[in-house]
């Protein structure tokens, strides 16, 4: 067998926390979702996009979302994740990547997040242009340890299948 007929997968992960912060939106997946708190950011804050982002442009071997939209550049500030996920896409695209799948690993004491789970699959798929049983998100606590059992933040882990051709 030779390497010209194997098909070429690659995988990527990413990671993401942002801290609690008073008077902004809380925004997950796209999805905003009521609480008292949001997250600090430049951004949006959306950690779970952003993970999603770095596991995407690391398995292309790209440059992460730091260098792409830095928090120096006052044009990101406050911009929709979503259409930061869509100018991933399109990078993706131009390379000639296609999503296989993402999972999705959320850390968060507060607020519960099962119930938003499926519009944020929603959102993901569509921005990516693919099925949303392609894309899996889970919740979980931290068993009240460390920053994120303190309830100072939230944090998400990423990983990206993907296909070139």
């Amino acid at each position: 067998m030779t390497s010209s007929s194997v098909p070429d997968f690659r995988v990527g992960q990413g990671y993401d926390v942002h801290r609690f912060a008073e008077g902004r939106r809380l925004v997950l997946g796209g999805v905003e979702i009521p609480h008292e708190r949001g997250l600090d950011g430049h951004s949006d804050a959306d950690v779970l996009l952003h993970a999603v982002m770095d596991a995407l442009l690391g398995a292309a071997g790209m440059e992460d979302i730091g260098h792409l939209f830095p928090n120096t550049e006052e044009r990101w500030r406050g911009a929709d994740s979503r259409a930061l996920l869509r100018e991933v896409h399109r990078r993706l695209g131009d390379a000639r990547w296609r999503v296989v799948n993402i999972d999705v690993a959320l850390i968060a004491e507060e607020p519960r997040i099962a119930p938003h789970i499926p519009a944020m699959k929603g959102n993901i798929a569509a921005d990516l242009l693919t099925d949303a049983d392609r894309i899996g998100i889970k919740a979980t606590t931290n068993e009240t340890m460390g920053f994120v059992g303190r309830r100072e933040g939230i944090a998400a882990l990423a990983v990206a299948l993907l296909v070139r051709g």
